[in-house]
């Protein structure tokens, strides 16, 4: 017999509940949930690839404080005329 303490954890592992009503559905009806999942994902990827880029340089900009040093460096060896170094913020 089912009692109150049982069926409060049996709902508290949502992992279990998800799973066990995904073996109680039709398989027409799971192969056109994975298809939209795969959908999803598939862009998620895209989303995930293009700002990959930003995310690292984030965590650089975080994380190490030499990546300062290092754009500061590179603008000196580029030698931009003052009115280009306004433009990307480093104007005196």
């Amino acid at each position: 017999m089912n009692t109150p303490d049982l069926i409060k954890t049996e709902s508290k592992n949502l992992l279990n509940l998800i799973s066990k009503n995904w073996e109680e559905l039709d398989d027409s009806l799971k192969t056109k949930l994975i298809k939209i999942w795969r959908v999803l994902t598939y862009k998620w990827q895209f989303q995930i690839l293009f700002n990959l880029p930003f995310l690292l340089w984030w965590a650089l900009d975080k994380y190490f404080p030499r990546v300062h040093k290092f754009d500061a460096t590179i603008l000196n060896y580029l030698n931009l005329p003052d009115w280009a170094l306004s433009l990307i913020g480093f104007g005196q």
